[in-house]
């Protein structure tokens, strides 16, 4: 059995900490780094499909392509704080949790 936590563990110790940080990381940095109001739309985005899928597991795929894409694969700026680095390890790792959760060979769940 894995130690790996699930996407519902990462999501519920994570959100509400991307909840604070993301709309001011993307204030503070967003004119010298546009593609971050990108990363805020799409944080956004699977926030509210999180939201509404309640006890369902939401197809959040196609929003961490875009993420990923948009971020190059998290890769942090030199020139940022450490909050924006913080968001993206975040991101990262409710990125990794949800692909894990979609592994056939995963035994947990979401």
């Amino acid at each position: 059995m894995s130690n790996q936590p699930t996407f519902t563990e990462v999501k519920e110790a994570l959100f509400p900490t991307l909840e604070q940080y993301v709309p001011i990381v993307a204030r503070v940095h967003g004119k010298n780094h546009p593609e971050f109001h990108d990363v805020h739309q799409l944080f956004n985005a699977i926030l509210e499909k999180t939201l509404t899928a309640d006890t369902k597991k939401p197809d959040l795929n196609e929003e961490f392509i875009q993420l990923r894409a948009v971020s190059n694969n998290y890769t942090v700026p030199d020139d940022v704080c450490e909050s924006y680095e913080a968001v993206y390890q975040m991101l990262a790792k409710v990125d990794q949790a949800y692909q894990a959760s979609l592994s056939p060979r995963s035994s947990r769940s979401i």
